[in-house]
């Protein structure tokens, strides 16, 4: 369901999802309880203080005594105490809502987000997901918060002043009251253009985000491509398009409030007209008279906010809508309740409970498709592996390599057979069971910000500044923490951005190594390094990798000469399996691409 199909579908059932907040804001019950009553006291108190005035003009200015002049500005004063402290009270703890309920949605998404699979990340962009967690808990959380507080403040004040007004005058009470209608229908109209502008609004600040987006991290591909008057352009016209919405939005803005200012105009233009005929009849006394005409003004800002709240009722079921949406979603890779009850779950983990993993893999009877897509990856694929062999993968783009592994970390489940982890369906342990005896390096590395040393215990917490030092020197990185000054507490940036893509995945290479895991995976992984540094890290990892069972999926397939089986996939089965010497003696596929690419290297000097 797109934006514009969600907002439509709440205009028809507006309350729609309100309930699955409740979650949230059990856990603060006291603090909106007393938040609300404050609230409501400081409304009351808000009504009672023009009571005050009139009691002033009637009795000391009219009478002109000032007999129990004391005893009124102590009772005075004491009411603007109480209502001070009521309204400063009611503001903290509506902060203190707004904070809570939003930092808990917040962490709750995170926390969901950790638990979901490759194809939730598939089929949502970063962007997408990003404002789920930020942008809709910030909105839902102070929609929450200062709604309910101006809910309660608003509300009491407008029902206790039409009380009051009824009680002191009802036939003033009703000429008052009669521009209420003629308001509410005029503030009706406006608040539905304001909403829709400002809907637009944030349309188009999306496109300016995106469009300078797209100009900074595409700053090298312009530049080479010499399209700067093209993005120039795109950029001018999307401001240009922000600049007038802005001063059309800003128009109905200006009208809307110049229409609720004429409105307490005329209402207090009733009010001296009716008033003051009443008054010359003796009927009224003057200081009644000032007290209609503060409620007269008074009554027109909870009017304004009724109207204002009903569309923003409507708007925000969006933000809700979406944010159910992600937490609500189910990954589809997911350990069974008796699988968690026996090994925990990824935040709950009871290692305990944790047998060995020794590294003997078969794939029976596989077949498999990506949950957003419906073309068969792998059908009735077998595969054994025994423990401690070293299996390369090869093939054209697309064949399959990748998935083949990303299937045996159960980043994605089969759709059909099973994957035996040493001898036992890999469903029946748990996946942080599985994820914990896996060393896994890509061909695209991701470091973390922070230090060298931060990045590196994320794969051992407790590792010692000398086991990271050998594990450095393993994948001969030593010398980067000595070039950047600061040694193993040097900052690597954001993503790792302080550092070149052959250094990181040199980093997270001695990540993987430091882990010490049963299973390896290399996904390309020295694809980024020069060949000579790639040459020290095989030697390295030759050792490091001895009873350990690996999968490496190699570009260069002169770096998988050693391996003990190479499979060559494609459309997702295995073609030919063999050693290297096997497959170049059988002259078939294998051998076809290892001499096109060997030609290849050979022209380019390799």
């Amino acid at each position: 369901m797109n934006e514009k199909n969600e907002q439509q579908a709440y205009v028809r059932l507006p309350w729609f999802g309100l309930k699955k907040l409740a979650p949230f804001l059990k856990p603060y019950a006291g603090i909106m309880i007393s938040m609300l009553v404050l609230g409501a006291i400081g409304s009351v108190l808000d009504i009672i203080v023009p009571l005050f005035q009139s009691y002033a003009l009637d009795v000391f200015v009219a009478k002109g005594t000032l007999e129990g002049l004391g005893w009124f500005i102590a009772a005075y004063i004491g009411v603007i105490v109480v209502e001070v402290a009521a309204n400063t009270i009611s503001t903290y703890q509506t902060c203190q809502i707004e904070m809570y309920v939003g930092r808990d949605m917040k962490q709750t998404s995170f926390d969901h987000l950790q638990t979901l699979s490759f194809s939730y990340y598939n089929q949502n962009s970063v962007g997408y997901i990003h404002a789920r967690v930020m942008s809709d808990t910030d909105r839902i959380g102070g929609w929450i918060a200062w709604g309910l507080m101006d809910a309660v403040w608003n509300l009491t004040y407008l029902a206790g002043i039409i009380v009051m007004m009824f009680v002191l005058n009802w036939h003033l009470a009703v000429f008052v009251l009669l521009l209420v209608p003629v308001t509410t229908i005029g503030a009706l109209y406006f608040q539905r253009k304001l909403v829709g502008l400002n809907r637009l609004l944030r349309e188009i600040n999306g496109r300016i985000t995106g469009n300078y987006n797209e100009g900074i991290t595409g700053a090298r591909t312009i530049k080479t491509l010499v399209i700067e008057d093209k993005m120039q352009k795109n950029f001018e016209e999307t401001t240009e398009d922000m600049r007038r919405t802005s001063v059309h939005t800003v128009h109905y803005r200006a009208l809307f409030l110049a229409m609720i200012s004429f409105s307490a105009s005329c209402a207090l233009a009733l009010v001296l007209w009716q008033g003051g005929l009443i008054s010359l009849k003796g009927v009224m006394e003057i200081g009644t008279l000032s007290i209609f005409m503060s409620y007269a003004l008074g009554m027109m800002e909870p009017i304004q906010w009724i109207i204002r709240a009903l569309s923003d009722l409507v708007s925000v079921q969006v933000n809700i809508e979406r944010y159910t949406k992600l937490t609500e979603t189910s990954s589809e890779v997911a350990d069974r309740p008796d699988v968690i009850e026996r090994y925990g779950d990824a935040f709950y983990p009871k290692k305990e409970n944790w047998e060995p993993l020794y590294g003997d893999i078969e794939f029976e009877d596989v077949s498999f498709h990506y949950p957003d897509g419906e073309e068969m990856i792998f059908e009735h694929f077998n595969l054994k592996v025994p423990q401690g062999t070293n299996v390369a993968i090869v093939g054209e783009t697309g064949a399959g390599k990748s998935t083949l592994v990303n299937l045996l970390c159960r980043f994605f489940e089969p759709t059909g057979g099973r994957i035996l982890v040493d001898g036992k369906d890999a469903r029946d342990r748990s996946q942080l069971w599985l994820h914990s005896n896996i060393g896994y390096v890509i061909q695209t590395p991701h470091l973390f910000s922070g230090s060298i040393a931060e990045n590196l215990r994320y794969a051992k917490p407790d590792a010692t500044l000398e086991e990271m030092q050998a594990a450095m020197r393993a994948v001969s990185a030593e010398s980067i923490p000595e070039r950047m000054g600061n040694g193993y507490d040097s900052q690597v940036g954001e993503g790792g951005d302080l550092l070149s893509t052959g250094e990181k995945q040199l980093i997270s290479f001695a990540r993987a190594i430091l882990s010490n895991p049963r299973i390896f995976v290399l996904d390309e992984a020295t694809s980024s390094i020069d060949t000579v540094t790639e040459k020290k890290i095989q030697d390295a990892t030759n050792l490091l990798l001895k009873g350990r069972t690996s999968f490496v999926i190699a570009h260069r397939l002169s770096t998988i000469r050693q391996a003990d089986v190479i499979l060559m996939v494609d459309n997702g089965k295995i073609i030919e399996r063999g050693t290297h010497k096997e497959l170049m003696a059988r002259r078939g596929a294998y051998y076809r691409l290892y001499t096109k690419q060997y030609v290849e290297e050979m022209a380019r000097g390799f």
